[in-house]
């Protein structure tokens, strides 16, 4: 793999911007495995619902919006943001069926 920011730019540009698919099975980062550092599931129903309800603030209030650092990816514009959030979701949503 590519070094430093340029090989994870590209890989950026591959996750976001190339159509591939995310591929299912790949590890999670520690910081965010939900049984390790993340959020701890609940009830799915209850779940998916708050999931939506932060999805709508996170689109809604973009201008408000403190944007952090990704743990794997450089720089991240506000678009390339909500592109992230919108794949990240489908990837899961399709993943669970919803």
């Amino acid at each position: 793999m590519m070094p430093g920011n340029f090989g994870r730019g590209v890989m950026k540009w591959v996750a976001l911007y190339s159509g591939i698919p995310w591929p299912h099975g790949l590890k999670t980062m520690p910081e965010v495995d939900q049984l390790i550092g993340g959020t701890r599931p609940v009830e799915f129903a209850a779940d998916v619902q708050q999931l939506r309800t932060l999805f709508e603030r996170f689109t809604a209030h973009t201008r408000d919006f403190v944007w952090a650092r990704h743990p794997m990816f450089p720089a991240m514009t506000e678009t390339d943001w909500m592109r992230w959030a919108y794949l990240h979701m489908d990837h899961h949503f399709r993943q669970f069926g919803v």
